[in-house]
């Protein structure tokens, strides 16, 4: 006859809740997998399966009910480091969307927006558009994969245990939000210079040619040439959003050793 313990049945729930916590907080924050258009029941059942994987691998400390005090704050900490790591990957598609409106703004396109219903807002369509590249080339690029991995390895880097989380990774997430701007530049600044020359252009033809009515004229120029900047622009856009992951990626590690160092 099987006999378990209640020790022992503590024991197996903490190893299993306390990874679940991680695991379920990163998929809530984490661009794609955190999709508002996925059903809970799936990013409930995605979170198990990976948490069945990863929980052999893990050394969870023993004799720490998930109902105590130490296990609570255990828990907080977790749902923390997931927040933190996913959040540091949506800042990417962040960066990308700020680029969208920069340059739908440059193009005369800033009345031109649809409800997102992911972000429960309304949204530039050039943002929406360049938001949805990027989440095809984050999956080309397999960054779904790598994400999942990157929080496979933090356990080992940031173990489960009662030490609260260094305030250093805190800072380096706030500073990676920072180059939000950066990137979003980046992004945007083949459209922004190519409609900056247009601008001027147009703006010297006013001056040339005083009679010629600018507004009738100027948005079909601007918005031709932005979309033609857009079109020539799109084949280099893979390799710096392939640089932008990469990044986000080296924040998600960096995050996770840091939380560990005390």
């Amino acid at each position: 006859m099987i006999s378990v313990t209640s020790a022992q049945l503590t024991a197996w729930i903490a190893a299993f809740i306390f990874p679940l916590a991680r695991v379920l907080a990163l998929i809530a924050s984490a661009p794609i997998l955190g999709n508002k258009q996925i059903p809970i029941r799936i990013k409930i059942g995605l979170a198990m399966l990976i948490t069945f994987i990863v929980a052999p691998t893990i050394n969870v400390p023993g004799g720490i009910d998930p109902a105590s005090a130490q296990g609570l704050f255990i828990l907080v900490q977790q749902i923390l480091a997931g927040l933190a790591m996913g959040f540091a990957m949506r800042l990417i598609f962040t960066a990308v969307e700020m680029a969208g409106d920069l340059a739908g703004m440059q193009m005369g396109l800033g009345f031109a927006s649809f409800y997102d219903p992911v972000n429960a807002s309304y949204t530039p369509v050039i943002a929406q558009f360049l938001g949805v590249i990027a989440a095809l080339a984050f999956l080309g690029f397999n960054g779904h994969l790598y994400m999942l991995a990157a929080l496979a390895d933090s356990f080992q880097a940031f173990p489960i245990s009662t030490a609260p989380p260094s305030a250093a990774a805190f800072r380096t997430l706030a500073e990676w939000g920072t180059t939000i701007f950066t990137h979003a530049l980046q992004l945007s600044m083949p459209l922004i210079g190519a409609l900056m020359i247009t601008n001027l252009a147009l703006g010297i033809l006013t001056r040339s040619a005083p009679q010629l009515n600018i507004f009738a004229v100027g948005f079909p120029i601007t918005l031709t040439v932005g979309f033609a900047a857009l079109a020539l622009s799109l084949p280099y856009l893979a390799p710096m959003l392939d640089h932008v992951v990469n990044e986000g990626l080296d924040t998600m590690q960096r995050l996770a050793l840091q939380m560990g160092k005390h």
